[in-house]
């Protein structure tokens, strides 16, 4: 899925500081942050690492199909112009030619790494409905036809090769690619999610929007209002996991507008994140790339 949240001004990058401890390092935050709010951020972090940690959910986690990258891949050269890019942000798509008919039956995950697993695949019409939401006017890209091929894919266990419909768009040498095989189902977290105002004024993280190619950094969504200096996350990171944690910075008391602003916030991480679980503080839940 591609990203369609407003966005401010560039990413803000969550530093690296403090120390490793016994249970993880500590990455993220932001200078002036409430010291003792962070702490009860840190403490929620490392509640949430210890439910995880030999838990059923863990080893459910390690055994299923979980896509930490978008799987919806853009073509090789690019958008042409702007005025592409922004129908692809918008899902304003036209079909102008026949889809393959409905496909049934199980696709095949292969991991670099070794091991298979088998997830039901997906129509090409369902493909197409999950990046084409709109046809309207104004600028849209014009898909002209499918085939089912493979991608290449950032997941949980690692980079795999799985099918993927590849959908030849109007005026360009390269297709859009979406990922046909489904998701396993997240696991239910060992924990229960914090108090709303509880532990240090956490968020919610709704959904992972980016891993690095080095695995290094990974880039969320993030949500603030309209009264603060925006959002901020942290990273807990231990063996098994990487545990974020995110609130808002700058808050100012009185009158203000009702407002939920998405950003996407990118935190780095100590070392890469390779098949460690990515974990939300407040729900305790995995941090994914499906819209949450």
């Amino acid at each position: 899925m591609h990203v369609r949240a407003k966005r401010l001004v560039g990413l803000l990058v969550a530093p690296v500081l403090g120390g490793c401890l016994l249970a993880g390092c500590v990455a993220g935050s932001r200078a002036g942050d409430d010291g003792q709010a962070r702490s009860a951020q840190v403490q929620r972090a490392r509640q949430v690492a210890d439910a995880w940690r030999g838990s059923a959910a863990a080893t459910a986690w390690s055994r299923g199909f979980y896509p930490m990258a978008d799987e919806v891949q853009v073509p090789a050269s690019g958008w042409h112009s702007r005025a592409d890019e922004q129908a692809y942000e918008t899902g304003n798509f036209a079909l102008r030619g026949d889809l393959p008919a409905a496909t049934t039956g199980q696709g095949k995950v292969e991991w670099a790494s070794g091991g298979t697993l088998t997830r039901p695949l997906w129509g090409a019409r369902k493909a197409y409905g999950s990046f084409a939401r709109n046809d309207s006017a104004g600028s849209r890209l014009t898909v002209t036809g499918a085939r089912l091929g493979t991608t290449a894919i950032t997941t949980s266990r690692g980079t795999a090769t799985v099918p993927a419909w590849l959908f030849t768009l109007d005026g360009y040498d390269s297709p859009l690619k979406r990922v046909a095989v489904s998701a396993s189902k997240v696991p239910g977290a060992p924990v229960a999610p914090a108090r709303e105002g509880a532990a240090g004024g956490l968020r919610i993280i709704p959904r992972l929007t980016g891993t690095a190619p080095d695995g290094r950094s990974v880039t969320v969504r993030a949500t603030h209002g309209a009264c603060d200096d925006g959002p901020v996350v942290g990273a807990l990171e231990t063996d098994a996991s990487v545990v974020l944690y995110a609130s808002v910075t700058g808050a100012r008391d009185g009158a203000c507008t009702a407002q939920l602003i998405e950003q996407d916030v990118e935190v780095g991480l100590r070392r890469p994140l390779g098949d460690r679980v990515l974990l939300d503080a407040f729900t305790g839940r995995p941090v994914t790339s499906a819209d949450g």
